[in-house]
C-alpha cells in the first residue's frame, strides 16, 4: 500500500481543510455564527449576565452592588462517524488515485457531518436514526429555547417579525434565521399587496441560493425541520451566542478483513472490498438560549 493513507492514519492537513470549509458551506449553524473551529478536548465559555444598568457615583460616594450572575457551557466535542464498502483495488492503485478515492469520500464524509452538526444541535438526535440521544439532552435548540412563535403558513413574514420581538424584547440582537424549506417556500409566495402578483421575496423564487432578506442573514435547510420535526425556523444571535468547532485530528481508517457495519453483504476479504471509516469530533454550545426563538407548526399560543 502506497504512503497517502494506511491503517488508523488521519485526514492528511488540506483535506482536513477542505473538510472543515465545506462543514462552513453546508451546515446552516456554520454558516450563521461564522465561528472557529474549538479545541479537540473542548472549551468552556463563559457568559456574564448584569442585571443592573451602571452607576453614577457622586464623589465620594458609596458603590453599590449592581448583581449579576456567570453561566458556564461546556463545548465537549462528541464523536460522529460514517463508512462505506470500496473495491479493494484501493488497496494496489497508484498513490495519485488512492488520493483521489480519499478526496471523493472526504467530500461526501464533510456533507454529512455539516448535516450532522445541525441535526444534532438543532434537534440533539441521532442524525442516522432520528432518534433522541441522551448525550444530547439540553444541548439542542429544541430542549433550551423557550421563546416560541406558532408557525402561520399564511404570514410566514408576521412569524419572523414575531421571534425577532421575543429575541429584542430579551434586549438581544437578531443576525440570523435559519429556515426550513417549508418556510422558505411559504414566504416565497407571499405578494406585495393584496391586488399585485408581484413577490414579496422576489429573490427566493426558482430555487435560488438565498444568503439574505431585508438585511437579515439566512440560510434554508431541511435540517431544519428533520424527521418531520415542527421547527419551521430559528432566529436569535447567531453570531455571538452559538460557538461550535471541529477538532482537526480527524482519522479515517482502512479495515480490511470482517464486517464492520454488520452488514448482510458479509466478510470484506470474502467480497474483494475494503472499508473506509471517517470520524470527527465534533463541539457547540448555545450560551444564551433567550437569545433565539422558534418558529414551531404544532405549538400552542
Amino acid at each position: 500500500m502506497g504512503s497517502i493513507i494506511s491503517k488508523g492514519n488521519l485526514f492528511p492537513p488540506e483535506l482536513t481543510n477542505q473538510l472543515i470549509d465545506t462543514v462552513r458551506g453546508k451546515s446552516s449553524l456554520a454558516r450563521l455564527s461564522q465561528s472557529q473551529p474549538l479545541p479537540f478536548n473542548g472549551e468552556t465559555e463563559f457568559t456574564f449576565s448584569l442585571d443592573s444598568e451602571v452607576d453614577l457615583v457622586a464623589e465620594n460616594a458609596a458603590k453599590s452592588n449592581g448583581g449579576g450572575a456567570i453561566t458556564p457551557v461546556t463545548m465537549q466535542p462528541v464523536k460522529v462517524e460514517y463508512g462505506m464498502r470500496i473495491s479493494d483495488e484501493f488497496k494496489f492503485a497508484a498513490e495519485e488515485v488512492q488520493l483521489q478515492y480519499l478526496q471523493t469520500f472526504a467530500e461526501g464524509f464533510a456533507k454529512k457531518v455539516a448535516r450532522g452538526l445541525d441535526i444534532m444541535a438543532f434537534h440533539g438526535v441521532n442524525p442516522r436514526t432520528g432518534s433522541t440521544a441522551s448525550a444530547l439532552n439540553d444541548k439542542n435548540f429544541d430542549d433550551l429555547i423557550s421563546n416560541i412563535v406558532v408557525y402561520d403558513a399564511a404570514a410566514p413574514e408576521d412569524n419572523v417579525t414575531a421571534a425577532v420581538a421575543l429575541v429584542e424584547a430579551a434586549e438581544h440582537e437578531v443576525t440570523g434565521m435559519a429556515m426550513s424549506p417549508t418556510f422558505k417556500s411559504a414566504l416565497a409566495t407571499l405578494k406585495q399587496s393584496a391586488t399585485s402578483n408581484m413577490a414579496m421575496f422576489p429573490e427566493l423564487g426558482w430555487g435560488a441560493a438565498v444568503g439574505e432578506i431585508n438585511g437579515l442573514p439566512v440560510d434554508a435547510n431541511s435540517t431544519v425541520n428533520f424527521h418531520s420535526n415542527a421547527d419551521r425556523a430559528i432566529v436569535g444571535n447567531f453570531a455571538d451566542f452559538f460557538k461550535w468547532g471541529i477538532a482537526r485530528q480527524i482519522p479515517v481508517e482502512v479495515i480490511e478483513y470482517g464486517n464492520p457495519d454488520n452488514s448482510e453483504a458479509g466478510d470484506l476479504k470474502g467480497h474483494n472490498q475494503i472499508y473506509l471509516r471517517g470520524e470527527a469530533y465534533i463541539g457547540w454550545g448555545i450560551l444564551v438560549p433567550d437569545a433565539f426563538a422558534i418558529v414551531k407548526a404544532g405549538a400552542s399560543a
